[in-house]
């Protein structure tokens, strides 16, 4: 036997198991809602441990920008999976869109109202026609719900993710997450006790945020690929809490990759915030959507006028633990 044939046995041999692997995995397309960051450190470290691929997934992660919406993304086919605010979601769901939550990562809002204390503004009735800064129409809702209960008229005013028109007064006040846009403020010099700042959590506005959708017909038809992204992301977060260098340096590349522009101090924090709001006091990652958080959501969002649909747990929340 030549060794030329014997080499090309052996290349053979591994030739057809790989191609094998490679055919036994699912592709899937996972939307996120915004520009890679370790909001998702999750997402990309379960990509880039391999933890998809032992779980069956070849998984494309779709990242998001100011000019595109996840969910958007979901019911036109673009992709499977998406990651949402549970108010966007529930308000999709009312406008006709049939979409399931397969997973609650995120426990707890982190949604915030900003505002300067040398505006004077000093309570949620200071913001009487203010111009309120925001990133678009899917993370609006909850600030919505918010002025409807209150009576009250603001204007909200699409802003890019420098802040500059907040910083140079062009805005009486901003949405921003604690784990984001909150941090970047106090990056800009802005001290603490020169900001007023209104927690949603603290407005009986507390609802969970960044939750994984898909179809129902996704799920009707794909029970076992549903179970395995859910479980695959879980320990995706896990091995994130649990290498948290490793992980910021993973996403600083990623985001680097992308050109996205990109802080090692401001992914560090976000990380140890984002661990906050989806562990909260526990020592294991839940991946249940509360029934009081999604019953008072709702009756919020109705009262509101947000919505206007009576919308079934058991139809809505389709997780492993159902």
């Amino acid at each position: 036997m030549s060794s030329i044939f014997l080499v090309a046995l052996t290349l053979f041999s591994f030739i057809i198991p790989a191609l094998a692997a490679a055919g036994d995995t699912t592709k899937v397309s996972l939307a996120l809602q915004w520009y890679p960051q370790t909001q998702f450190a999750g997402y990309y470290m379960a990509k880039e441990k391999g933890i998809y691929a032992k779980y069956g997934l070849n998984v494309t992660i779709l990242h998001g920008d100011a000019d595109s919406e996840s969910l958007d993304r979901l019911t036109s086919g673009e992709a499977e999976f998406a990651t949402a605010f549970l108010s966007s979601a529930m308000g999709a769901w009312a406008n006709g869109v049939k979409l399931v939550n397969v997973a609650q990562i995120v426990q707890r809002t982190a949604l915030m109202i900003v505002a300067r204390k040398d505006s004077g503004i000093s309570t949620i009735a200071d913001l009487e026609n203010a111009r309120i800064g925001t990133w678009g129409s899917q993370f609006q809702l909850q600030a919505q719900s918010l002025f409807l209960r209150e009576n009250m008229d603001v204007t909200f005013v699409r802003q890019s993710p420098s802040f500059e028109l907040f910083m140079r007064g062009g805005l009486d006040a901003t949405l921003a997450m604690w784990y984001n846009e909150y941090h970047r403020l106090l990056s800009y010099g802005l001290n603490p006790d020169e900001m007023t700042t209104f927690m949603f959590s603290n407005l009986s506005l507390n609802q969970p945020e960044d939750g994984i959708y898909c179809l129902q017909s996704t799920y009707d038809k794909s029970p076992d690929t549903v179970r395995a992204l859910v479980e695959a992301t879980v320990e995706g977060w896990e091995y994130a809490f649990a290498h948290q260098e490793e992980t910021i340096d993973t996403l600083l590349q990623i985001m680097r990759e992308q050109k996205v522009r990109a802080n090692k101090a401001h992914q560090r924090w976000m990380l140890a915030r984002m661990k906050d709001i989806i562990l909260g006091d526990k020592a294991k990652i839940s991946t249940q959507l509360d029934p009081v958080d999604f019953d008072s959501l709702k009756i919020e969002l109705m009262r509101a006028g947000v919505t206007m649909v009576n919308i079934p747990y058991i139809d809505f929340y389709k997780g492993l633990n159902q």
